[in-house]
This record gives C-alpha cells, structure tokens and sequence, in this order.
C-alpha cells in the first residue's frame, strides 16, 4: 500500500506526521543519529525500549541508519551527482 501523503507528511516533519509512538522514537533516534552522533546516550536506547522495540529492532534501526550515512558518505566523497527523477 503506498500513502503518498504521508509520505510528504513524514518529509515535511516527521514529527507533526500522525505517526505512532514507535515509529515516533524510531525517527527520533535515527535523526539525532544522523546529526549529532557523538551526543548518543544509553537514555536514547532506553527510549527505543520504552517505545515497543526489542534489541534485535533496534540494531536494525542503527544499521538502517549507519549504512544510509556510509553510503551518502561514499557518494558524496566521489562526487556522485544525483540523477534527475
């Protein structure tokens, strides 16, 4: 099932996007993974954990996150240009 809208929703602030709680502390996570990784804290896993996830979906919320940042990393240390959609 594709929901377009929440899609855009979830781009223009996933935060103000309708989503659940879980979903919620996901992004949460993964943003402040992405932006400022050396503030991580084991208070933000313990969110993950009050949020529904077990260990196994959390590992999976950091590889999902470490390996988009390594490959943009990659892409942009080549001078990779986005192709026009």
């Amino acid at each position: 099932m594709h929901d377009d809208d929440l899609v855009e929703r979830i781009e223009r602030d996933y935060r103000d996007a309708g989503l659940d709680a879980r979903r919620l502390a996901m992004l949460a996570y993964a943003d402040k993974l992405t932006r400022t990784p050396a503030c991580m804290a084991r208070a933000d896993v313990e969110a993950l954990r009050r949020a529904g996830l077990g260990d196994a979906d959390i590992l999976a919320v950091v590889e999902a996150t470490a390996y988009y940042a390594y490959v943009n990393r990659i892409a942009d240390g080549l001078g990779v240009e986005l192709e026009s959609v």
